[in-house]
């Protein structure tokens, strides 16, 4: 059987930006003239073997399900480092339509959830590119998802500066936080950000050259 590791239609091309203001970002979105798909909350288990195996390979197994009753699992695994900066991975995805026993088959192929995360995503349609609109527990963001020039395009449509973008992803944003702060917990919900009060550094979200 051939191999559709680099077939195009498999690949996860995109960049996110940190937003300051999501009514103002928002507000741009819809009079750009986007079509509206939705919002819903997500609740992401992240799994992995007992030597950790998948993280250290930047790969990533997920179980996610949202408040419409949805289950969907998700592998992906990198490609070579993208030198324009933009977040490029091979992405598998499969609706799943008992996430218990999904989690169950899992751990018995000896995968153990390991980290959770939460976000509330609105998402869009703009000129061939996906948007999402995400609130993190640590922030706001927007993910402009296609191929890179219409990313780029859409990032332009929106009034959003192009050196600001960001490759990396919400789990290794956290991580930055993590560190800096001290933070003792490794699931991003909102509940253990709850408490926590900090005053947002956009620097700390930006790539390095």
């Amino acid at each position: 059987m051939q191999s559709d590791q680099h077939n195009p239609d498999s690949l996860e091309i995109e960049v996110k930006f940190w937003v300051r203001d999501i009514h103002v970002m928002r507000d741009r979105i819809i009079d750009s003239g986007a079509a509206q798909k939705g919002k819903t909350f997500e609740n992401n288990i992240r799994f992995d073997d007992g030597n950790g195996t998948l993280m250290k390979n930047r790969s990533l197994l997920r179980l996610r399900q949202e408040n419409n009753g949805l289950a969907t699992l998700t592998h992906k695994s990198p490609l070579p480092v993208d030198t324009e900066r933009f977040k490029v991975f091979t992405e598998r995805e499969v609706t799943v339509s008992d996430a218990d026993t999904m989690m169950a088959i899992l751990n018995e192929l000896g995968y153990r959830p390991v980290q959770r995360y939460e976000k509330w995503r609105e998402t869009f349609d703009l000129n061939n590119t996906l948007l999402c609109l995400d609130q993190m527990p640590f922030g706001t963001f927007i993910e402009i998802e296609g191929q890179k020039t219409d990313i780029r395009n859409c990032a332009q449509i929106l009034g959003l500066e192009w050196e600001k973008r960001i490759s990396s992803n919400y789990l290794a944003l956290f991580n930055r936080i993590r560190e800096k702060m001290g933070l003792p917990f490794t699931d991003v919900t909102f509940e253990n950000f709850g408490h926590i009060h900090f005053q947002v550094d956009p620097l700390i979200f930006i790539d390095e050259r």
